[in-house]
């Protein structure tokens, strides 16, 4: 189911200057489902992949939690880039499946991001000011 949400995903994908249309369909631990299409630009570091589109709708919609996703390219399998794993990571995501050649590969995140980056929980001083 979430990889067909993906594929159709893809297709709204905005991708004049590649023609590589991605599509993520994620669920939260909720059940909930968002979608999200890469979204190019001429200025290329300001585009915007599928999975992180699907995550700040997630997020806009009030949601904070990822049970799993799934990413489909204009050729597969199209793991999340390294920006997306990150991200990812930061929504504590369980799963990842992608569409393969050979049909849906599924892996756990931490198998996919083994030591993502974490900020540690920056304590108050004592006097209660910071």
């Amino acid at each position: 189911m979430l990889l067909d949400a993906a594929r159709t995903a893809a297709a709204h994908a905005y991708a004049p200057y590649s023609g590589f249309q991605v599509g993520a369909a994620l669920r939260t631990t909720t059940g909930e489902v968002f979608t999200g299409c890469n979204v190019e630009n001429a200025s290329f570091g300001e585009t915007i992949c599928a999975e992180r589109n699907a995550v700040t709708t997630m997020v806009a919609a009030g949601h904070r939690e990822i049970d799993t996703i799934a990413v489909t390219g204009s050729t597969d399998p199209c793991w999340p880039c390294g920006a997306c794993r990150q991200v990812l990571a930061e929504f504590g995501c369980r799963r990842v499946v992608v569409a393969g050649p050979d049909g849906a590969v599924e892996v756990d995140f931490a198998d996919l991001l083994p030591h993502s980056f974490a900020l540690k929980t920056a304590k108050t001083p004592p006097d209660g000011r910071g």
